[in-house]
């Protein structure tokens, strides 16, 4: 996330149209629902409307579609033709899931569109598209707005679009969601990125990092489980979460308390229930963790359990590391993990 005092440096560097941070960060405008490069030529927004990332996926994530003055995953100086060319496909039409026949349509080598957009974004061809369309529904659940509004500032004319883009991830379009038999989505803000949360009144069904990668699978996954739709809102648990969420950032609780639902097998459940065993401060290898829960050769089982895990900070997978002391994997990556070890253990 990016800091107050680096905010106010890459605001400045926008004003200037500094051209040494092209590259360095990507600028949301909320008004406009667009993300720019530094040096864009169009009229500079207010600070208070802007959001700074440092990253393609992130300005995806967060709802923002690239701007059409400065090009900023398009530009001839910048990038190659068949960036340009995959970009402007995907503008044409962002819900889209690629295959590989798509990319003989545009007599495009699916292989060397992975290389060049991992080497200029730091993401594949595939991930930038998912990204996209995962923006779009992230759109509705961020801000709350009506369907017609969030269509409207997605920037479709009509509302087949962005209603395609929620239902293929959510499960339904918006419109024909209803208010029976649905859980809710929300969007949290944390000092470590904004996270999802999906729950009812009465227990919290997902809690995630909004760039973890096969959040779109996991959402997947919880609709075809439950059997149940996903509409934006904010019920008792997401609420609840949400505060006891401040509170851990900030060091002033020690334990969460809102009812989890757990979408596992009994295996896998014995897990999560270990690792809220782990104290707060401490370490397990996924060695200890299969000990504890009486299967000492299962350590590989855990590791998958434990990246199964649904509730990211809550269910600590984070506090589970490699026996050799490394830091092992993690789903919202390591420099999360690294942080939250850190802040923990403070």
């Amino acid at each position: 996330m990016v800091t107050e005092k680096r905010r106010k440096e890459y605001y400045q560097a926008l004003l200037n149209k500094n051209k040494a941070y092209e590259g360095a960060f990507f600028v949301g405008v909320k008004t406009t629902g667009v993300f720019c490069r530094p040096t864009c030529p169009a009229r500079k927004p207010k600070m208070a409307n802007c959001e700074f990332f440092e990253t393609v996926q992130e300005a995806l994530l967060a709802s923002f579609r690239p701007c059409k003055r400065c090009r900023p995953l398009s530009h001839p100086n910048i990038v190659s033709k068949l960036v340009q060319t995959l970009v402007e496909a995907v503008e044409k039409n962002p819900e889209k899931r690629w295959k590989e026949s798509d990319f003989r349509k545009l007599f495009v080598d699916a292989s060397t569109a992975r290389r060049q957009f991992k080497n200029r974004f730091g993401m594949t061809f595939v991930a930038y598209a998912r990204a996209r369309r995962m923006g779009l529904a992230m759109k509705q659940i961020r801000e709350g707005h009506t369907v017609i509004d969030a269509q409207l500032s997605s920037g479709y004319e009509s509302g087949s679009g962005f209603r395609d883009a929620f239902s293929r991830i959510m499960g339904t379009p918006p419109s024909k969601s209803g208010t029976h038999n649905v859980l809710k989505a929300s969007w949290i803000d944390t000092p470590l990125g904004p996270m999802l949360a999906v729950g009812d009144d009465k227990a919290l069904y997902l809690l995630e990092f909004v760039d973890r990668r096969g959040l779109e699978k996991e959402i997947e996954r919880l609709i075809k489980k439950t059997k149940l739709l996903i509409i934006p809102g904010k019920p008792n648990s997401i609420e609840q979460i949400e505060n006891e969420l401040e509170g851990y950032f900030s060091g002033k609780i020690q334990e969460f308390k809102t009812p989890l639902f757990l979408l596992g097998s009994p295996f896998q459940k014995m897990v999560w229930e270990e690792l809220q065993k782990i104290p707060r401060g401490e370490t397990r290898s996924y060695a200890e963790i299969a000990k504890a829960i009486g299967k000492p050769s299962a350590f590989r089982a855990v590791a998958l359990a434990n990246g199964a895990n649904q509730f990211a900070i809550v269910i600590p997978c984070h506090r589970v590391i490699n026996s050799n002391g490394d830091m092992g994997g993690y789903g919202g990556g390591i420099k999360r993990k690294e942080w939250l070890l850190k802040h923990e253990r403070k």
